[in-house]
This record gives C-alpha cells, structure tokens and sequence, in this order.
C-alpha cells in the first residue's frame, strides 16, 4: 500500500468515509515515512510554510513548517474533519477551552466542528503532518469574545 492510500476501509456500512480515527491513520502511516517528505520542509518567515503531499478523491495530506514563534489564528475547517502529528520539535494546541501541548509523536484526530490554534512554543523548528477529508474547501476564523465565546471573523477559500 501506498504511504498516500486511504487506509483499508472496515465492512461496517455507517463508516464515515474519512472519520477522525481514519485520518489520524493516514497522518500514522505518512510521519512513519520521513523520506516520501522530509526533503520538502522549508522553514520560512514570517509566514508559516505549509505544502500539499498528496490529493485523492475526498481527502488530502499537507506538511507544515513552524519556526519558533509561529503559529495559527483560532480556525476551524470549514467542515472537514482533520488529524495531526507532530514529527519534529513540539506544538501547542488550544482549544477552547483547553490546551495540550504535542511532543513528536503527539496526536491529535477531531470532527468537522472542531476550532482550535496551533503554535510553537519552543525555541526549535517543528514539523507536521496533517490530513483532512473531504479536502478542505475553506477555513473560518475567529476571535474570542468578552464572555470567551469565539466569534466568527471571517471565511477563507482554499485554493486548489
């Protein structure tokens, strides 16, 4: 099998097509092989590098960059679900509310409702290895309220 293929797909008819356990295993089976993407890593400033490794037919897989310092906006993906790992250095993940931080090897698999800010905390580069399905169409913004409610910011469109 191919580090891109969607992974084996279980005889239960209800499976969703790309659900949160089924990314996190291609994001699994992608990090598991630094040499199909390791090579491609460029860390740039002061925007975050991020590339596309590979589109099929209702999901993707991209790598990002993150030099210290760097880091997202509070953004959900505009209803895809999505995973992640870490494969170099550490991020930081807020949720709201909540934060966890990701050595290398940390995980972390959510729904298409799901809103969150990822940075790098530390003081080295990180690496990561996200997938999304259906591939990501736009992404919403947001800001946290007086009362610590987000409030949409504003939409996106990913261009393909």
């Amino acid at each position: 099998m191919s580090v891109f293929s969607a992974p084996p797909r279980s005889s239960v008819a209800t499976e969703v097509p790309f659900s949160p356990a089924r990314l996190a295993d291609t994001v699994r089976r992608v990090a598991a092989r630094p040499e199909s993407w390791r090579a491609l890593a460029r860390f740039t400033s002061p925007e975050r590098w991020y590339h596309r490794l590979h589109r099929a037919e209702g999901y993707e897989v991209w790598l990002l960059t993150w030099l210290p310092g760097q880091g997202t906006e509070i953004h959900d993906h505009g209803g895809s679900a999505g995973a992640f790992t870490v494969v170099e250095g550490t991020l930081s993940e807020e949720t709201f509310p909540g934060a966890r931080r990701l050595p290398v090897g940390g995980l972390r698999s959510f729904g298409p409702r799901y809103a969150h800010r990822v940075s790098n905390r530390g003081t080295e580069p990180a690496l990561s290895v996200h997938a999304y399905g259906p591939a990501l169409a736009s992404q919403n913004y947001y800001r946290l309220g007086a009362d610590g409610a987000l409030l949409l910011d504003r939409t996106d469109t990913i261009d393909d």
